[in-house]
């Protein structure tokens, strides 16, 4: 995550409306805007967003093995697009340059039995 994640990147997190310990600690990185069943907290990425979610320990949460606390972490950059969705558990990475693509390959192959990797357009 950190080759693809910086300080000052653009950081959207959402988690759901009833997630008010999560909405509390994501409103340290941005201002949450109610909707109609989530909570958007917009911001940018912090040495502390960073570190939190290095440090996190996975849980098991609503039948989920959940990677971080937060439903939805979208970052954009010059790099990417990054989401992660499903607290973690599924990982989306878009408009990478070809030389990303193939350091993405080579850091999950070790995981091929755990994940599914879609290069190219589809």
């Amino acid at each position: 995550m950190r080759h693809f994640v910086r300080v000052g990147d653009e950081l959207e997190i959402r988690c759901w409306k009833e997630e008010t310990e999560e909405i509390k600690a994501a409103s340290r990185y941005g201002k949450p805007t109610a909707e109609r069943t989530e909570v958007s907290i917009r911001g940018t990425v912090t040495d502390a967003f960073l570190r939190e979610l290095m440090d996190e320990e996975p849980t098991t949460r609503s039948g989920y093995h959940a990677m971080t606390k937060y439903f939805t972490i979208n970052v954009k950059n010059e790099l990417c697009d990054f989401y992660s969705e499903h607290y973690g558990t599924e990982i989306c990475m878009e408009n990478l340059r070809e030389n990303d693509v193939s350091f993405v390959e080579d850091v999950f192959s070790q995981y091929a039995d755990s994940f599914s990797i879609l290069t190219g357009n589809g």
